[in-house]
């Protein structure tokens, strides 16, 4: 297609609305591409339904290609820029580098999660970003509850039932309602041991829930999560976490095989390398969504740091609010730039938030009245249903059908525990298994993206969905992180070594005859003289053996030991008549 060349860098909040806005503004007389590594937009707000099983995965995600059927889609992740080339560099999904020329670029490439130097935080905690995320921790609870079911030692079915969820912002708070809601349908169909119950834990340095968001709507939000029975700690946080549990700031031991980071998020690194004057991390644009002394160059969402004209002095913050109204602002800016209409500045006035606290429970303050009860969750339903840019119906039938029957609480093995680490620059992605092991061949593992984790604490993140007709707002952001140049490779995890490509040992038999189940990519398992192996224990984590010890065969492996890539070979299979399979 002939016409001016527009580049759109990641398909959040802000990235998919100019890319709709300018698809509809420019009458396809613009080429424009959008790049991003995957082929959806994620509606964030919802996804802690996902993780709790109210919603499949597909209701949460909107397809590009059919939403903007005159955008060209380019899956990858962007490099780097080269400004005075104007182009994108970006490697894609099957590892593949490619360039990208534009006239104009809009840099929309969102935010990662936000790391504290805490020991332990990084091996043993999972964010809450992406979709792999929510189904890993869907499984991983799920797996929980029912190796506690099991288990006829009370310290480890209290350790396996418990659930600590780091930040007490948007993300946290919907999380632990929504999960504690979930274990008490497993624990009716599947009971504990004689009075033990699940415990979440929600934790937050702040004073108070949802910190960021009215007084009223914070008390409401406390009260229901204290009704349902999760344990709310304000100015309380993690001081070390470990295999089999985290140490808290006020001295408490908490043993716990779940802990869950909802801290906030910081801007995607590709900002910070392009060598243009940041705030905190964002690019500095003017009113108008551009950035000064680069005409071609816009950027919005969690990247840009927007001057917010209501408070002057101050910036919009990063919240899905904001990315989705900078969207429309940038694209119609874009487009004067190019000569179509007339630019204008980016304002905003608060129409108010809403906070889904899981069943008939909300909390809710459109227009400035205070809502909760099944009043506020009509409202944040009905502003979800109207705010999704796709799925309205399925989400709807989603939540008929969870209304009127018993959710399926079943793990799908989806999603493994060394397959979403914390320390990601790619939360919208599943790390591969020759990427977890650092082997050659594979992606490229992704470490740190900004090389130090953060050392503030947020005290939680900012607010939630929009009801004036703008969608909610994510996880403090809203919008997937997108290319990271100039990474170093991720630290392997504690206690696990890559894969060396050796051949690996059979099975040591056990003494009765049946050979003993090796463990993927490691040494075989040691079967005990009476028959059974070793003790099953529980899920994976991103740190080492804290979620499981040796896994049986439905099990995952631990979080240190990948599954064998294509360069470990089998070790030799006997035949019944002796001789090695593959002789003559």
């Amino acid at each position: 297609m002939s016409g001016p060349r527009i580049v759109i860098i990641g398909a959040g909040f802000a990235g998919y609305r100019t890319a709709r806005e300018l698809s509809r503004l420019s009458r396809h007389q613009a080429d424009i591409t959008l790049l991003n590594p995957t082929d959806y937009f994620l509606y964030l707000p919802l996804l802690p339904q996902v993780a709790a099983g109210v919603l499949e995965p597909r209701r949460v995600t909107v397809s590009l290609s059919d939403t903007l059927p005159h955008v060209r889609l380019v899956l990858g992740e962007a490099d780097g820029l080269d400004l005075d080339g104007r182009t994108v560099r970006y490697t894609g999904p099957e590892g593949r580098t490619g360039t990208l020329s534009y006239d104009r670029l809009v840099l929309a490439a969102g935010s990662v999660n936000k790391l504290l130097p805490i020991p332990g935080v990084a091996e043993h905690a999972h964010g809450f970003r992406g979709l792999p995320e929510a189904l890993y921790l869907r499984d991983h609870v799920t797996r929980q509850m029912e190796l506690a079911a099991a288990s006829d030692d009370p310290a480890e079915c209290a350790a396996r039932c418990t659930f600590v969820v780091v930040g007490a912002g948007y993300t946290g708070t919907e999380v632990a309602a929504h999960g504690q809601m979930y274990t008490d349908a497993q624990v009716r169909r599947q009971p504990l041991r004689a009075g033990m119950r699940p415990r979440w834990m929600l934790l937050d340095v702040a004073p108070r829930v949802l910190p960021e968001l009215d007084e009223r709507l914070s008390r409401t939000a406390g009260r229901v999560l204290r009704q349902r029975g999760v344990d709310v700690r304000t100015g309380t946080s993690v001081r070390e976490a470990t295999h089999d549990g985290v140490l808290l700031t006020d001295g408490t031991k908490v043993d716990t095989r779940t802990l869950v980071w909802c801290v906030g998020v910081r801007p995607d690194p590709l900002a910070g390398s392009l060598g243009l004057p940041l705030e905190r991390g964002r690019l500095l644009v003017d009113p108008y969504l551009q950035v000064p002394g680069r005409p071609e160059l816009f950027a919005c969402g969690d990247a840009a740091a927007v001057p917010d004209l209501a408070d002057p002095g101050q910036y919009t913050p990063m919240t899905a609010q904001h990315a989705w109204r900078h969207g429309k602002v940038c694209a119609r800016n874009v487009a004067a730039s190019l000569g179509v209409g007339e630019r204008r500045p980016y304002r905003h006035r608060d129409l108010g938030f809403v906070v889904d606290l899981g069943g008939t429970q909300a909390a809710a303050n459109p227009l400035g009245v205070a809502l909760s009860g099944p009043v506020a969750g009509a409202v944040t339903r009905g502003y979800h249903l109207a705010a999704m840019p796709g799925n309205r119906v399925r989400v709807a039938a989603d939540w008929l059908l969870d209304a009127v029957l018993p959710r399926q609480a079943v793990q799908l093995g989806l999603v493994r525990g060394w397959a979403v680490p914390l320390e990601s620059a790619s939360p919208e992605l599943a790390r591969s298994p020759q990427a977890a092991a650092g082997r050659p061949g594979g992606e490229p593992a992704k470490g740190h993206a900004g090389g130090k984790p953060a050392k503030e604490h947020s005290g939680g993140e900012t607010a939630p969905g929009h009801p004036g007709g703008e969608p909610a707002q994510g996880r403090s952001g809203g919008e997937s992180g997108k290319g990271r140049p100039g990474e170093a490779p991720a630290e392997r995890h504690p206690g696990g070594k890559p894969g060396k490509g050796r051949r690996a040992q059979p099975a040591k038999q056990h003494p009765g005859g049946e050979p003993a189940k090796s463990h993927p990519g490691s040494e075989p398992a040691r079967q005990h003289p009476g028959g059974s192996g070793k003790k099953e224990g529980g899920g994976a984590s991103a740190g080492g053996p804290r979620h499981g010890a040796v896994p049986g065969p439905d099990l995952e492996p631990p979080a240190d030991q990948p599954p064998p890539g294509p360069d470990i070979a089998p070790g030799p299979v006997k035949r019944h008549d002796g001789r090695t399979q593959g002789d003559s």
